[in-house]
């Protein structure tokens, strides 16, 4: 049995029942789960081991590829910068990218961006690994492509390509990469263990990961799939959104190479530690213990202020997003129907939500396949929501 550590507030025991549950019946390998409430830690646990792959253990420190997670730390930065001054969200992304206005993408708004609707979730040419980590061949190419349906009209989940459009955005708007941008101003402030882009002095406090096959009868309930296609087909469908959007990339990069974990993928490769994600939407949706709030209110309602809603053209499930961040919905269980943030493909999930002052970090080494509900994390979001009702 492995042995859980850290420890619970009052009232939160249902917590560390289920994150035990999730190493004695869901194939959990090593993991980490934090909770603030009103700004104050109440959960902070871990048990298991660094590596998928190996018998180091985990410590209070470790840190993981959160995958898609990353996409609700690299939101709060244009939003952030609107609350400044510094971006219209309801100006043309040319009017500060102007490359970006080529093949009939001069009227995509920079809300569109955020909220799945720029209608370029793939490459025509998808990159190789070593274009896609270059800092230029992934701004360039997105620039390029054509729009996949009428900017502003559909969305679809852009799951690679969220990268490149935010993350230029950000330099053209800054004059800094987004990882440099969150590290002075929100990593650096909130002393969170989160980085995109991984610098080399910090690669030891990274775990690797690995699949892992769920045991039988604890895989995810899944996406509510569209009529007459389901994702598994749409996957192995080369010509499809889905397909193309998770292939932007090709072949698939190695997510524990060091080159990998230092390039700044705003889409998907966030290092992170239990702790900071929580720790960094406790800050969102209120004060937090040694740190300040970063959301204003007016920018808190924008965050999850629904934009998008209903059958999603990549993910093939209906999805809600607001401005950077999955909405609590079908496709995305959160704790309660104000939440917002964002999952990990396979399984990281952070989010908080400003009603009960909750916020939330899960990280996992051990990927699961699943793209949004995976059955760890939200077993532990049940227990918050136990833990809640008393």
């Amino acid at each position: 049995m492995t042995d859980v550590q850290g420890t619970v507030a009052d009232g939160f025991q249902p917590v560390r029942d289920a994150f035990a549950d999730n190493f004695a019946r869901r194939g959990e390998r090593g993991a980490a789960v934090v909770v603030h409430q009103g700004g104050r830690k109440v959960v902070d646990l871990w048990g298991g081991t660094r590596d998928a792959d190996g018998t180091a253990p985990w410590t209070r420190g470790t840190a993981q590829i959160v995958r898609s997670a990353t996409k609700g730390v690299a939101a709060a930065v244009p939003l952030l910068l609107h609350q400044r001054g510094q971006v219209d969200l309801d100006a043309p992304v040319g009017t500060y990218w102007p490359e970006f206005k080529a093949a009939g993408k001069e009227r995509v708004l920079v809300r569109h961006l955020l909220a799945h609707r720029a209608g370029v979730p793939v490459l025509d040419t998808p990159l190789t690994p070593a274009r896609a980590l270059d800092g230029v061949s992934g701004p360039r190419a997105v620039a390029a492509q054509a729009p996949v349906w009428e900017p502003g009209t559909d969305h679809g989940y852009h799951a690679q390509t969220f990268s490149w459009t935010v993350g230029e955005l950000v330099r053209r708007v800054t004059g800094r990469t987004i990882g440099a941008w969150t590290a002075a101003e929100l990593a650096g402030p909130l002393g969170l263990d989160l980085w995109i882009g991984l610098p080399a002095a910090e690669q030891h406090r990274a775990g690797r990961l690995g699949a892992v096959e769920p045991p039988a009868g604890t895989a995810a309930p899944g996406l509510r799939i569209r009529p007459k296609q389901s994702v598994s087909d749409a996957y192995r469908d080369p010509g499809s959104l889905t397909r193309r959007a998770f292939g932007a990339i090709d072949p698939l990069p190695d997510e524990n190479d060091p080159a990998y974990r230092a390039a700044e993928l705003a889409a998907s490769a966030g290092v992170a530690t239990a702790e900071a994600l929580s720790r960094f939407y406790a800050a969102l949706i209120g004060d937090v213990e040694g740190g300040r709030r970063l959301f204003a209110p007016a920018t808190l309602t924008l965050a999850r202020t629904e934009e998008s809603a209903g059958p999603d053209r990549v993910l093939m499930a209906k999805t809600r997003f607001g401005l950077g961040y999955m909405l609590h919905g079908p496709a995305s269980p959160l704790l309660a129907p104000g939440s917002f943030g964002h999952p990990g493909r396979g399984g990281s999930l952070a989010f908080g939500d400003p009603e009960s002052g909750i916020a939330f970090g899960y990280v996992t080494n051990g990927m699961q396949k699943n793209v949004t509900a995976d059955p760890r994390a939200q077993a532990l979001v049940r227990a918050v929501a136990k833990s809640l009702a008393g």
